[in-house]
This record gives C-alpha cells, sequence and structure tokens, in this order.
C-alpha cells in the first residue's frame, strides 16, 4: 500500500504564526514537536502522517488520527513512524516505510505500507 502527500511549506510557516504552537498540537506528540525545528520540518511531518494515512486508503479520521502515527528519526536523521496498536491491528500492518523530501517552497513524502492482508489485484 502506498501513500504520497505535497505540503507548500509558507502554508506551515503561516498557520504557525497565526496559531502558534496550538497548531502543532493538531497533529504532533509532545515527543514530535521536540524533533520540529522549522516550518519546513512541521510541513513534512504533516506529509508524513497525510501520507501514511493516504497508504492506509482512508485518509485522517475515525479509523486513523493524526496520534494514531509516531514520527521519530533515526541516529542519521532518517524519518521513521510507528502506528498504533488500532492501527497495526485493523490494517494488519506489518512493515513501513517512509522518504521525505524538500525542495523550495514544498515537502513531500512517500510512505509504503506492507499488509498481511494486502488485496490482490482486482481481475476482470
Amino acid at each position: 500500500m502506498l501513500g504520497i502527500d505535497i505540503v507548500k511549506t509558507s502554508r506551515m510557516e503561516e498557520l504557525q504564526k497565526r496559531y502558534e504552537e496550538k497548531f502543532l498540537l493538531k497533529y504532533l506528540s509532545a515527543e514530535e514537536m521536540k524533533l520540529v525545528k522549522s516550518p519546513k520540518t512541521a510541513a513534512g511531518f504533516w506529509a508524513i502522517k497525510e501520507a501514511t494515512s493516504k497508504a492506509l486508503g482512508c485518509g485522517i479520521g475515525a479509523d486513523c488520527s493524526f496520534f494514531d502515527i509516531v514520527i521519530y528519526k533515526t541516529e542519521r536523521g532518517a524519518p521513521k513512524i510507528s502506528l498504533s496498536k488500532k492501527v497495526v491491528a485493523k490494517f494488519q500492518i506489518e512493515e513501513a516505510s517512509v522518504s521525505l523530501t524538500h525542495d523550495g517552497e514544498y515537502a513531500v513524502a512517500v510512505v509504503a505500507l506492507k499488509s498481511a492482508t494486502t488485496n490482490k489485484i482486482k481481475q476482470f
């Protein structure tokens, strides 16, 4: 299962200026907030969470909230995700991979999830 999202960094910057920390609290845990050093990072984290929900095929909502996805970094600074027990069980997730890139005004995230029940291609 694959999901992708793109976020304009200046949009995040405007929201952070307008709502300050309240905006970040809507989609980031306390631990994630410690990793956010700039609007560029905030945009990347938003993109990762949206891409994850798209890979699940449900979007952000009842089946998967922003807080069911937690972003952390490896020793080398690469982003990784962990998922809540609820999401892992519901979608039978076995593996997750994340790729994040920034270019100018944009952050782009791609998330690949492997599920025990990954749907086979529909045939006709």
